[in-house]
């Protein structure tokens, strides 16, 4: 609805998990690391934590792209709120086994993965949404983990979920499973540099220019309302750009997103200032020297990226740390 208007080729603020959007932080390409390494190497057994919004679906899809479908199967579970004999039933559509029973579908299983070490293939299992996952089904986790050789690991298990999770592994009953942990990482929201990096990488995949359509206090207010959560930067972005579309104002200013935050209910931050278009390409190749300096703030506060900031300095989101 809004595109045209703010000279956008396509919509840049959708909710599903679409790669083509990917933007990473050195946080999310760590998290990233660890989905590649758990779904491609026998490594055992990957957990991936963070809070609902901050990408680890969309993370876990690019991993799963990457997979060589002709070396590597992986078995995707990412509404794990079954019981038991529905989790076994799952796995064996999924893998192709047949096995009426636990223990026939166990041994079907346990000789598919033989067979497939013996040809170099490696076979994971990954379980989003792992924190739903009850406690008799971590503990199935837990011996399907331990399917392996004297010197191998036979299925890779990869754990994504919420920070409870991490919680519930802290149990006292659930310490084997814990310890069968190779790789861990926990995806934490995004800072103000890398929000700010996260809403230019959108719009400029969508054809626009960010440094047009958002004023730098817009982009501190959006920071300080999402808390970095990427899910909620994208509603308050999406929501701005209509909220501007029908007032025909352009840019985006802290006002308008100020206006959305109270329509989702959301506490918006305190900024210094007042909205200031970032500058443009041209203006800011004429004054390099305040360019290169643009890239700190005031008293260590980290500048916005260039895209809405060159050259300019801002004040400090109330909250943000020196």
């Amino acid at each position: 609805m809004y595109e045209t208007f703010f000279g956008l080729r396509e919509h840049p603020f959708g909710l599903s998990p679409n790669p083509k959007f990917l933007y990473l932080s050195p946080r999310q390409r760590e998290a990233l690391s660890n989905l590649r390494y758990g779904t491609t190497t026998a490594r055992g057994l990957t957990l991936l934590t963070g809070d609902a919004g901050t990408g680890k679906t969309t993370l876990l899809q690019v991993a799963l792209s990457e997979v060589d479908p002709s070396t590597s199967e992986v078995v995707l579970l990412s509404n794990p709120t079954l019981t038991r004999d529905e989790f076994y039933e799952y796995l064996g559509r999924e893998f192709k086994i047949d096995g009426d029973t636990k223990p026939k579908f166990l041994a079907a299983l346990e000789a598919k993965l033989h067979e497939r070490l013996a040809r170099g293939h490696l076979t994971a299992l990954v379980l989003d949404e792992a924190q739903s996952l009850s406690f008799e089904l971590l503990e199935e986790v837990r011996l399907l983990s331990n399917i392996e050789t004297p010197t191998t690991k036979l299925l890779n298990v990869v754990l994504i979920g919420q920070p409870e999770l991490a919680d519930r592994l802290n149990d006292s009953a659930l310490r084997q499973l814990k310890q069968r942990i190779s790789l861990r990482c926990e995806l934490l929201p995004m800072d103000l540099r890398e929000t700010a990096a996260y809403i230019a990488n959108r719009l400029r995949v969508a054809g626009g220019s960010p440094a047009h359509i958002f004023t730098r206090e817009a982009i501190q207010v959006i920071y300080g309302a999402s808390k970095g959560i990427a899910r909620t930067v994208s509603v308050l972005c999406d929501n701005a750009l209509l909220t501007g579309f029908a007032a025909g104002e352009h840019p985006v200013t802290a006002r308008l997103v100020e206006e959305v935050c109270r329509d989702f209910d959301v506490v918006a931050p305190v900024i210094t200032g007042s909205d200031t278009p970032a500058k443009t390409d041209a203006e800011s190749a004429s004054s390099p020297d305040k360019a290169a300096s643009s890239t700190e703030g005031s008293k260590g506060t980290p500048s916005l990226l260039l895209s809405f900031t060159r050259p300019v300095r801002f004040g400090k989101v109330k909250g943000e740390s020196q």
